[in-house]
This record gives structure tokens, sequence and C-alpha cells, in this order.
């Protein structure tokens, strides 16, 4: 995950992300010239119309920093009766998605690429998502750097504004020692409340990456919180 946080105007900005925009291959600078026209946002600091957007009313879930977007693909494809924005500023990531989004037909998923809480900040609207997924963020697992973190008190608010009465924020992480930190965050924050992950962890597809981990004995946990 590649996402930065920030507190609101006037409080600090907290940098979470080291961006590393790689090079992208011939088909994904293909998919970013026939696809970003079609699936792209481009950010302009402006409040995103999402009826507009998806020309539907379902029920919207933000995904933040979504890697290279397998799982997202697939949960949209799963899904058709959601749609589903993806945030991400590594750009093979950005151009991988866009493979995926034609290769599938996908109607249902946008993307933009840009830091993640000026478009919450900015472009999200009150109570716009029923839900915000982060999958694998950045641990920062030196305790020095864990001020870098996205999942701050400062984000939770924010999440919270933009999402609707009982919308859900779905986190999951390989790094133990950061499931007890996203727990302990969101316990003490007041718009939120800890449920059982049980079935969304269940929802939550099986990457390569996940895999991996799996077989290196890194046992995923997932984090699911209610806002209220």
């Amino acid at each position: 995950m590649s996402q930065e946080t920030s507190a609101d105007t006037g409080l600090r900005r907290i940098k979470s992300f080291v961006l590393r925009q790689g090079r992208l291959t011939p088909g994904q600078q293909k998919a970013f010239e026939s696809g970003w026209p079609l699936f792209g946002i481009d950010y302009t600091g402006q409040a995103l119309n999402f009826a507009d957007i998806f020309d539907n009313d379902q029920p919207v879930i933000l995904e933040i920093g979504f890697g290279n977007g397998d799982s997202l693909a697939q949960m949209a494809g799963e899904n058709p009766e959601k749609n589903y924005l993806g945030i991400e500023v590594h750009r093979p990531g950005v151009g991988h998605l866009l493979i995926e989004i034609q290769q599938r037909e996908l109607k249902n998923l946008r993307i933009t690429s840009h830091d993640a809480v000026e478009v919450l900040q900015n472009c999200l609207p009150d109570n716009s998502l029923a839900g915000v997924q982060l999958f694998f963020p950045d641990p920062w697992h030196k305790k020095r750097h864990h001020k870098r973190r996205i999942v701050q008190q400062d984000f939770l608010d924010m999440l919270s504004r933009v999402l609707q009465s009982d919308g859900f924020f779905h986190a999951a992480t390989d790094w133990p020692n950061y499931a007890e930190f996203i727990s302990q965050q969101i316990m003490q924050n007041p718009h939120f409340q800890l449920t059982d992950p049980h079935d969304f962890a269940d929802k939550r597809p099986t990457t390569k990456f996940v895999n991996r981990g799996l077989k290196l004995g890194h046992p995923v946990a997932d984090i699911v919180a209610i806002n209220h």
C-alpha cells in the first residue's frame, strides 16, 4: 500500500508512504491511454458526484492503496450491485488495474491516482460511502516510524465523515503489531465500534501476495469497525 495521511488543515502532515513511480510496461502504458479516459478520475479538488460517475445510485466502496488491483478487480466483478473507487499513487499498479478493468469489462470500478487524504478531504461528500477498505498498508514496523502509519485518529475522523451511518472500515494486515495498533486506534475513536470481522474476511480475496505471506508464516488479521 502506498498512501499518505495528514491531519486536517492546520495540523501536522504525516507522511506514510514513499512514492515509487516505477516504469510502466508497454501493456500498462497502452491501458493508460485507452482506459484512463473511461475509468480514471483526475484530481480536481472538487466534490465527486457518484451518481454521475457510475450512472446509478448503488452503494460505493472505497479502497485506499489497492496495489496492483487484483483483489479490487475481483471484488468489483463478484459484486456488480456495488460501485468501487480505488486510490493508488503507484502508476504501474494503476496500469495493471486498468488492464484488469478492460479485460473483465467492469462497469462498476473507477480509479484516482492522488494522495488519499486530499481525496478524502476535498473530493468525498459527507455520508457518501458505504465502506472503506485498507488492505496491507505499509506497517512502518520500527517504533520510531509508527507516527507514519496511516491509521491514526485524524484519519479515522475523516473516514467517519465520508462514511454513511453503519458504514464499515475494513483493514487487513499481516503484521500482528500493526493489527493491535489499528484496533487500539479504533477503540480510542468515538465514531467507530469494532465488530466481528469474520464475514468481511471471508469476502476479502486471497491474492498471490497474501498466499506468499501465509507460506512464510504471516497470518492475516482483519479488523472491521462500524461507523456510528
